[in-house]
């Protein structure tokens, strides 16, 4: 509907497999390389993703990868692997870290980054991992890939001029969605303001197809198309100066995301929680990070660097956090 269908499926929908294929007890902590807890909660929450771990372990990739040097599929599986598979308490991310420059220009070993930055910057590597080879792959095939079909949805933005009532729709893909936290104190009502029309005036005129001038119209954005695995940062910083918006935002275990579709009548679609970051601070530019995940066996875990300590999920509800992970 509106949207260009792929010429190409780089990896078929109905080979993830959303739920766990190995039990097992928790895997190692990461030793902090410096400065690096922003990049180990991230590297926490990709390893207990149950269908990006399960791909990751059957080694899929790296048997047809002819990448050469960095590719940070490459470089996951063997970061998973390790991190499943050791008998030690704590591992160092030493490849992860060494080639922090190629996952994104602006990260230093020895300088704090930001959690939700680097998440960005490490689904864009993976992503360009999985398009390796494949530079004739048209713009719809290239949200095929393992990743895309992972994290990745459609987002539906509709204009509607308040003069004729003419509609004009567009499509976007997203793998992550930034909600701000401004005004709402719970994530349900961070979504519903999220899918709220605004309305476009001023300087944000729209020009509708009818008319010669630029007319007032409001705009809504809806989730289109639904990803396996829903990923949603809690916009906490209040200024670019690193001021911080240090309140408790409510998020429940299951969440309900049919109300914010652009079809919102159908059945219940019930996303189950299963990680979240935590950066404690006074503002957004120190601090720690820190995340909650919840292992293959269904025991929830904090995990602080080196250290992994079993907790239960009322713990996790109650803290003030900054990403959270749900699955489908």
């Amino acid at each position: 509907e509106g949207m260009a269908l792929p010429q190409r499926i780089l990896f078929p929908l109905e080979e993830i497999c959303m739920d766990w294929q190995q039990r097992q007890r928790p895997g190692a902590g990461l030793c902090n390389l410096g400065s690096t807890c922003y990049v180990n909660v991230i590297l926490q929450c990709l390893t207990y993703t149950p269908p990006l771990a399960n791909y990751l372990l059957s080694r899929d990739h790296s048997q047809l990868c002819h990448r050469q040097g960095f590719c940070m599929m490459c470089i996951m599986e063997a970061h998973v692997r390790k991190v499943l598979r050791s008998s030690a308490s704590a591992i160092w991310p030493r490849a992860v870290v060494r080639d922090l420059k190629f996952i994104g220009e602006e990260f230093e070993p020895d300088m704090a980054g930001d959690a939700y930055e680097f998440l960005c910057c490490a689904l864009e590597a993976m992503q360009r991992a999985c398009l390796s080879g494949s530079s004739d792959v048209d713009i719809s095939s290239q949200t095929t890939t393992i990743i895309h079909q992972i994290f990745g949805g459609f987002l539906k933005s509709r204009v509607t001029c308040l003069r004729c009532q003419a509609v004009s729709d567009s499509y976007k893909a997203f793998l992550h969605v930034l909600l701000d936290i401004k005004a709402p104190s719970s994530l349900t009502a961070a979504l519903e303001d999220f899918v709220t029309p605004k309305k476009l005036d001023g300087k944000n005129c729209f020009k509708c197809s009818k008319y010669e001038n630029k007319v007032t119209a409001t705009k809504r954005v809806t989730v289109h198309c639904m990803p396996k695995v829903f990923t949603v940062c809690l916009e906490r910083a209040a200024d670019h100066r690193g001021k911080k918006i240090s309140k408790i935002v409510e998020y429940p275990e299951y969440l309900d995301l049919r109300p914010y579709m652009s079809d919102a009548a159908g059945e219940p679609l019930l996303y189950s929680l299963y990680a979240v970051v935590v950066h404690c601070g006074d503002t957004c530019l120190d601090g720690h990070f820190f995340c909650y995940t919840k292992a293959s066996n269904g025991l929830w875990y904090k995990m602080d660097d080196e250290s992994v300590d079993n907790c239960g999920i009322h713990a996790v509800l109650r803290q003030q956090a900054y990403l959270l992970f749900y699955a489908r």
